[in-house]
């Protein structure tokens, strides 16, 4: 099976994060930026590190952009390379493109130009980080899809010291547990028998509305 190839534009924090943990997953990565130094910085993580203006169609022809699988545009303050790098990616037929967007109207643009993704890390993390504060036994949250999210949640009170089966957890509540984490261990598919504690921490997934539901019983 082949290994994705990834290119990442732009090796501000975001983007060099991005392309060390690529790279230390074991794909293949080109790194790309105006800057000598931070080419430089992480060239020895990377497969290719390339100081280029990739706002330029010959240079990304040149450097064979068509060949990768994904393709990851960081940079989100530079808002006018940020949309020519990604038009121009469209333009070369390049699988998947991954845009980073820094403000409502940066998004629009970038959908309007055909991203595959577009990401708002800075509003994604505030997203999440609101949906914790607001749900007070969520303690994290990863959102699948509009429709569905995968949470961890503590144990409500009256499931202290009863069966999953015993709960009907699925029929009652609309969500599924996946894993349960109880001191240093996790034991991921639990049985229908297993008894949950006081102190275990849930891993659920199940559809929005049903998750918010489940929030709402526990603080009547």
């Amino acid at each position: 099976m082949k290994v994705k190839q990834f290119v990442v534009f732009g090796l501000g924090r975001f983007g060099t994060s991005l392309a060390t943990t690529l790279a230390e997953a074991g794909y293949e990565v080109m790194a790309i930026d105006k800057s000598e130094e931070k080419v430089q910085e992480i060239s020895t993580v990377v497969t290719q590190a390339v100081q280029a203006d990739a706002t330029d169609m010959e240079t990304l022809k040149k450097l064979g952009i068509r060949n990768f699988d994904v393709a990851i545009v960081a940079m989100g303050k530079d808002i006018q390379s940020s949309i020519m790098i990604t038009l121009l990616l469209k333009e070369l037929n390049v699988p998947y493109v991954v845009s980073k967007a820094s403000t409502i109207s940066h998004k629009k643009v970038l959908e309007k130009l055909g991203a595959d993704r577009i990401i708002s890390p800075e509003y994604d993390m505030g997203k999440r980080l609101a949906n914790n504060l607001i749900a007070g036994n969520i303690i994290d949250y990863i959102q699948l899809s509009q429709d569905y999210s995968i949470m961890e949640i503590a144990v409500l009170p009256e499931w202290e010291g009863k069966s999953i089966a015993s709960l009907n957890i699925r029929a009652q509540y609309g969500i599924n547990i996946i894993a349960i984490e109880r001191a240093d261990s996790i034991k991921v598919t639990p049985a229908p028998d297993f008894v949950l504690l006081k102190e275990d921490l849930l891993v659920i997934v199940g559809d929005n509305k049903s998750i918010q539901e489940l929030e709402e019983k526990r603080n009547d």
